[in-house]
């Protein structure tokens, strides 16, 4: 149940944290499929922990708590989060930021994510660290996509 895994989670990663201690290293959780994509099951398991070093790695694009049974990246996705609430949920406990994208429209603006929004929601968290690029479109080449985020990231990030 949600419940037993949040119980592990928490024990495991307060122990990880812990032992990271000693070598100042974080432990972070990002959201990556079933429960740890629930934004509150996910945030409620990193406060739970009690450990300033246990963190999370919010991810703009993973969302999906439930898919059609197979390869994880290819099989379907049945149930989907809110993301801009995950995102909001996930920011207070952020050690770093995904910003993965999947296709843009001829402006360069992301078709499937609202980057503006996103951004928008990573700032009024207080967030000042890094945003790691990602992409996982199959319309551009890996590095066009990638070039394509990351000047999407830096222009929204200039805007007023």
């Amino acid at each position: 149940s949600a419940e037993e895994v949040a119980a592990a989670a928490i024990d495991g990663l307060r122990s990880l944290s812990e032992f990271a201690l000693d070598y100042d290293i974080n432990i972070l959780v990002e959201n990556h499929g079933g429960y740890s994509s629930d934004g509150q099951w996910l945030a409620n398991v990193i406060q739970s922990t009690g450990m300033a070093n246990c963190g999370t790695l919010p991810d703009f694009g993973n969302f999906c708590i439930k898919r059609e049974a197979g390869d994880y990246y290819s099989s379907k996705c049945l149930e989907e989060y809110d993301r801009y609430k995950g995102m909001e949920e996930l920011m207070p406990y952020a050690k770093g930021v995904s910003g993965k994208s999947y296709d843009f429209d001829a402006e360069g603006n992301e078709t499937t994510i609202d980057f503006a929004r996103m951004i928008d929601i990573v700032k009024d968290a207080g967030y000042t660290g890094y945003i790691d690029v990602e992409y996982e479109g199959n319309v551009l080449s890996e590095e066009e996509g990638i070039l394509a985020t990351k000047k999407l990231i830096e222009r929204i990030l200039a805007q007023p």
